[in-house]
C-alpha cells in the first residue's frame, strides 16, 4: 500500500515533464519534409529544442533572426511562429528569401531588407556595417547563431545597438558563436572564433543586461586553436550560448 501511494504521488511529476505546446511545434517542424538530410544530420550537434528553450522562445512571440544563412533555424522558427507569432529575418537573407516565398509554414515570416555590409578595412577578412535600424519595434526576441565572428568591432557594436533598439523592454537577445580562448590574439587560424567574455562586454555596452549562459554546445575535445572549418574540427566546435535582456 505504501508503494502504491508513492507511485500515485509521482504520477503528476511525469505529466509536468510533458512537452510544452511550443516544444511540440518545434518537434513537428524538425520532422517536416521541408528539412533535408543535411538539416537532419546537424540536429544532434545543434540541439535546437534545448537551445530555443534556453532562449525562452515561445510560439506567440515576435522574433528576429539575424543572418539566417541557408535557413537551418528559419525552417524551424517560421513554422512554429506562423499561427500565433511572427518571424522577421534580416541581413544576408538571399537564400532564405528564395526558400520561403509562397511556401507553407512561412505566411507570417517577413524579410527586412539590409544591404549595408561592406568589407572591413581594419579586420580582414571580416565585414562591417554602419549604424542602422531594423525599422521595427517592441520585438520579444532577437537571435543570432554563429555570426558575431563575421564582423569587426564596429560592425558588432552597430548590430548590437540595432538589436537593442528593436526589442521591447524585457526583450531577449540570444547569441551563439564559436569559442576562442580568453584574450587569445586574433589570427587567420582563429578568426571565426570569439572570446565569450569579449562578446558579453560588447553586448552589455549596447545597453543589455547579461542574464545567463548555457553549456549546451560545450565540446571538451575542441582545443580552441584551429580554424572551425578544418575536417578535424568542423561539426564539433565548442560554442558559447549567451542570453541577454533589454532592461
Amino acid at each position: 500500500m505504501k508503494y502504491l501511494i508513492l507511485i500515485g504521488l509521482c504520477l503528476p511529476l511525469f505529466s509536468l515533464a510533458e512537452n510544452s505546446p511550443t516544444e511540440e511545434k518545434i518537434n513537428a517542424a524538425l520532422e517536416h519534409e521541408r528539412r533535408n538530410e543535411k538539416d537532419h544530420a546537424r540536429d544532434d550537434n545543434r540541439s535546437p529544442i534545448e537551445t530555443l528553450k534556453f532562449f525562452r522562445f515561445e510560439d506567440n512571440q515576435t522574433v528576429l533572426e539575424l543572418l539566417p544563412g541557408g535557413g537551418w533555424y528559419t525552417k524551424i522558427l517560421g513554422p512554429v511562429l506562423e499561427e500565433k507569432g511572427k518571424l522577421y529575418v534580416s541581413i544576408g537573407t538571399n537564400t532564405v528569401e528564395k526558400m520561403i516565398v509562397d511556401q507553407p509554414g512561412f505566411s507570417t515570416t517577413e524579410v527586412i531588407p539590409f544591404d549595408g555590409i561592406t568589407r572591413s578595412e581594419t579586420e580582414q577578412p571580416r565585414y562591417t556595417m554602419p549604424e542602422f535600424s531594423f525599422g521595427v519595434r517592441k520585438l520579444d526576441l532577437v537571435l543570432t547563431f554563429r555570426n558575431m565572428h563575421n564582423f569587426d568591432a564596429v560592425g558588432r557594436a552597430n548590430l548590437n545597438r540595432a538589436s537593442f533598439d528593436t526589442l521591447k523592454k524585457g526583450g531577449l537577445y540570444g547569441v551563439v558563436d564559436h569559442t576562442r580562448r580568453h584574450m587569445q590574439p586574433d589570427t587567420r587560424e582563429v578568426w571565426r572564433r570569439m572570446d565569450p567574455l569579449q562578446i558579453i562586454k560588447e553586448v552589455e555596452s549596447a545597453g543589455f543586461r547579461f542574464v545567463d549562459y548555457a553549456d549546451l554546445h560545450y565540446r571538451p575535445d575542441d582545443e580552441l586553436r584551429y580554424e572551425v572549418g578544418r575536417k578535424t574540427v568542423t561539426g564539433n566546435t565548442d560554442r558559447f550560448t549567451l542570453l541577454f535582456e533589454k532592461p
